[in-house]
């Protein structure tokens, strides 16, 4: 976008410092704007920092189409911004800031030192060269009565005339960060209908483990191990036990249809394969050999390797009569039904569901109530799984929403 069809230097504020601000903020800078940053926190990025820890994945190299369908049911809404900027564009993005990328072995993107940290930094001396003016410990209270931007700062309230707002604010997991979903009641209060905030990317508890499983077995890894829930195909790979239910990689890939069906029904059954590698009949086969003098444990860890945490599941989740009989043993561990109750809290969850519903939103990521304001990231109502997902799209997103306030900028 040419500054030569702004008006002479509009303001534009974006709140918010995380990926999806900064993006904004850098588009606005290089469109022609005069562009004011603020964030609640002492630092900016800091969600983004802390994601990094033990490894910064960006993206993923994963193919567009499959790519696209990892936002599930906002594929459609989340395509049409990864049209614009997907992982490659990312990627020559990271790259212009100084910073190499590589593809790790299971697709995922990382920064060639793996860190955040050096990336943000660049960024940020990048949009300071640009003339973005950046403000920490400023959080957002809102409008006043004459439609500035108020904010609590550490000298006091402060009002902020602006000509385009950008909103990239976070959902709300991991209040500490900064995403603590205060913005939801400020935007209501404006006539926006948001979708309650939900925790996604995280785990979920069960009725109460015996404490003989937990005593043994919390924190305890589940590998190899297939979780199936109703429509959906059955995924591979690992969760823990915890001292109230499950956790890890596995269960956060499957949170959107478990915290649905528990929305719906009170509760959710997913069925754990505790051996993905042996079909039913397998298993019935090397359960039925002659066992002697031994145990059923020790012929179960001898006959198919299910020991330990498995094991433990696996008297936890069935009752004595299943052992009885080596069909039903051969079934359950095939299938072993596991209800969760609850989702664990939003706050200790990666990331978050719920937010501002695109329908309220123009193609240009405007609200339709608040003309001149824009939202973008995490705020809005999509999710994803981990795995470089959640970032490409908060990327995106406050791309657009940069591009979008220059297009209205400029219509004016």
């Amino acid at each position: 976008m040419s500054s030569s069809l702004l008006p002479a230097s509009p303001r534009v504020v974006v709140i918010g410092g995380g990926p999806a601000g900064l993006m904004a903020a850098e588009v606005l800078a290089a469109g022609g704007a005069q562009v004011e940053l603020f964030d609640a926190m002492p630092s900016l990025g800091r969600k983004f920092l802390l994601a990094g820890v033990g490894g910064m994945n960006i993206t993923h190299a994963e193919a567009k189409e499959a790519f696209i369908q990892r936002y599930a049911s906002r594929a459609g809404e989340i395509g049409r911004l990864l049209a614009d900027f997907d992982a490659d564009a990312l990627r020559a993005w990271i790259h212009a800031l100084g910073i190499d990328t590589f593809v790790g072995s299971s697709g995922r993107v990382f920064p060639s030192d793996m860190k955040a940290a050096p990336l943000l930094r660049a960024w940020l001396r990048r949009l300071r060269e640009s003339g973005v003016a950046l403000h920490t410990r400023s959080r957002w209270l809102g409008w006043s009565e004459s439609g500035e931007l108020r904010f609590a700062t550490a000298d006091g309230e402060r009002t902020v005339a602006a000509d385009a707002v950008v909103l990239a604010l976070g959902g709300g997991s991991w209040a500490r960060l900064g995403s603590d979903g205060a913005w939801t009641a400020l935007l209501e209060q404006r006539g926006v209908a948001v979708a309650p905030l939900q925790p996604s990317n995280c785990g979920f508890e069960v009725a109460g483990w015996s404490a003989i499983l937990t005593d043994k077995f919390a924190g305890a890894p589940v590998k190899p191990v297939a979780v199936r829930v109703d429509g959906e195909a059955p995924r591979q790979g690992e969760f823990v036990v915890t001292a109230k239910g499950v956790e890890g990689s596995l269960i956060y890939a499957l949170s959107a249809p478990i915290r649905e069906q528990i929305n719906r029904n009170g509760h959710a059954v997913i069925h754990l394969d505790l051996l993905p590698q042996r079909s039913r009949e397998q298993v019935a086969t090397a359960l039925s050999k002659p066992r002697g003098s031994r145990s059923l444990a020790k012929h179960l860890a001898s006959q198919l390797g299910i020991d330990g945490v498995r094991a433990g599941l696996l008297r936890e989740l069935t009752d004595a009569d299943t052992f009885k009989d080596m069909d039903r043993l051969a079934a359950a561990i095939k299938a072993l039904p596991l209800t969760l109750m609850r989702a664990r809290p939003l706050d200790e969850a990666i990331s978050s569901a719920g937010g501002v519903p695109f329908d309220a939103l123009d193609a240009q990521l405007m609200l339709r109530q608040l003309p001149g304001v824009f939202c973008a990231g995490e705020m809005l109502d999509w999710e994803a799984p981990t795995g470089g997902y959640l970032l490409t799209a908060c990327f995106a997103s406050g791309r657009a929403a940069g591009l979008g306030a220059l297009r209205w900028l400029a219509r004016r």
